[in-house]
């Protein structure tokens, strides 16, 4: 009976953990829910852009394969954007190119001609990487504010804090670490959307700048090949002639033939 009632009275008597992420939301009110809220948000709107960007990238990606071993094949380029997907942007750039050429006839100065080829397919590149580079913008600017606002919530959590600590009268370090502590988890949620933001962005943006340079050698590839009346061409490398060459390359040089010399006696 005695270890019992020794066992109950140190119960009761532990401490109680009445910290943590709920209570601090609680103290925090409308305001800190707010907070929370539009880092969610962000953290969302983050992620579906860096899923759904991914996915257009590899799409194009993909595309872009096809170019290479079906597309200049052909024998002109409205049959060879016969074999590309439609509303690709490979298939943009050879419409926007075979408008430009038809237009192109009806100049007389032959300079004027071809910056006007130039100038269309430039343009269509820019429109292209242009809706590369849509929902980039909504990364860098996670990235950017997303600390400051948890940090917006750590500063009202802590006035809160401040104020309650100030009316009970009591300034004693368990007073005081916990509702701090508490305030703290906005920042450490804002770096939590901030980082992946700016990472996701980066990572994009370093992918767009090696579709921006496909694009850029297939519209060179483009404007040659109209100007020189189909006559110029890219060299197509196949998948399995680029295994070919290779397994050529690294095979061993041929030995010499050996000459066998007989020798003659006389008698």
């Amino acid at each position: 009976m005695t270890f019992e009632l020794l066992t109950a009275a140190a119960g009761e008597a532990a401490p109680q953990n009445q910290f943590g992420f709920m209570e601090a939301m609680e103290q925090g009110g409308v305001i800190a829910w707010a907070i929370f809220g539009v880092l969610v948000i962000m953290s969302v709107g983050s992620f579906y852009i860096l899923f759904t960007k991914l996915f257009e990238q590899r799409k194009i990606n993909s595309q872009y394969e096809q170019v290479r071993s079906q597309f200049w094949r052909t024998n002109s380029l409205k049959d060879g954007a016969t074999k590309l997907e439609k509303n690709s942007a490979w298939r943009q750039l050879v419409d926007d190119a075979l408008v430009a050429e038809e237009r192109h006839g009806k100049m007389t100065d032959k300079l004027e001609a071809h910056d006007w080829m130039h100038g269309s397919l430039q343009r269509s590149e820019d429109s292209i990487n242009a809706k590369l580079a849509g929902g980039l913008p909504f990364l860098a600017s996670v990235g950017a504010t997303a600390p400051f606002i948890g940090l917006l919530g750590t500063v009202i959590g802590i006035y809160r804090a401040l104020i309650n600590i100030g009316l009970a009268g009591s300034a004693s370090i368990d007073k005081v670490a916990g509702p701090v502590g508490e305030a703290l988890i906005m920042t450490a949620i804002g770096l939590l959307v901030a980082v992946p933001a700016v990472l996701a962005y980066n990572w994009l943006q370093s992918r767009n700048r090696r579709i921006a340079e496909k694009l850029s050698s297939f519209s060179t590839d483009l404007l040659a090949n109209i100007n020189s009346n189909g006559a110029i061409k890219p060299a197509v490398m196949t998948s399995t002639s680029t295994k070919t060459a290779a397994t050529a390359a690294k095979a061993p040089a041929a030995k010499p033939a050996t000459t066998t010399t007989t020798t003659t006696v006389k008698k």
